[in-house]
């Protein structure tokens, strides 16, 4: 029951947040990638209260965990699975430099666990995962030429 009850969650797509700015970069620039968390669906520490109805008429919560995530990058490359949400320039561990031009579909797909408890109880793990595919976010990667000109 309560794991028929986890894998209907209404769990959140991932979206990427990505630097440069405007999701366009450059060939060889190291793009950063971070997961943010869209108000819509359950994210990790999030609680869903299935109808008591469905549960025996117990009150139960499910609480998801975010197990790890995989991004994926558009161009066959993936990184991952990591615990690590990423982050934005300088800091960020999650990033990658392109080796040609071209629109590339990024995304992160995260694994979630769960925990759940029966009226106020204490928390148990849900014996269960569910891959939730990302949003596809395009991520332009442009060449840069230089010139020189005369004053």
């Amino acid at each position: 029951m309560v794991v028929a009850a986890f894998h209907d969650t209404d769990f959140t797509k991932a979206q990427l947040s990505v630097q440069p700015k405007g999701n366009v970069t450059l060939v060889t620039l190291p793009t950063y990638f971070e997961v943010a968390w869209p108000s819509s669906g359950f994210q990790p520490g999030e609680i869903d209260r299935p109808n008591p109805a469905r549960m025996a008429g117990f009150q139960v919560e499910i609480r998801p965990t975010m197990r790890s995530v995989t991004y994926v990058y558009g161009d066959g490359t993936t990184s991952g699975p990591t615990s690590s949400l990423g982050g934005p320039y300088p800091t960020g561990d999650v990033s990658r430099a392109y080796a040609k031009a071209g629109t590339f579909a990024v995304r992160a797909d995260v694994t979630y666990g769960g925990q759940f408890r029966v009226a106020g109880g204490a928390w148990v793990d849900i014996p269960a995962q569910v891959v939730v595919r990302g949003t596809d976010e395009p991520l332009e990667v442009r060449t840069a030429e230089a010139r020189l000109v005369s004053n």
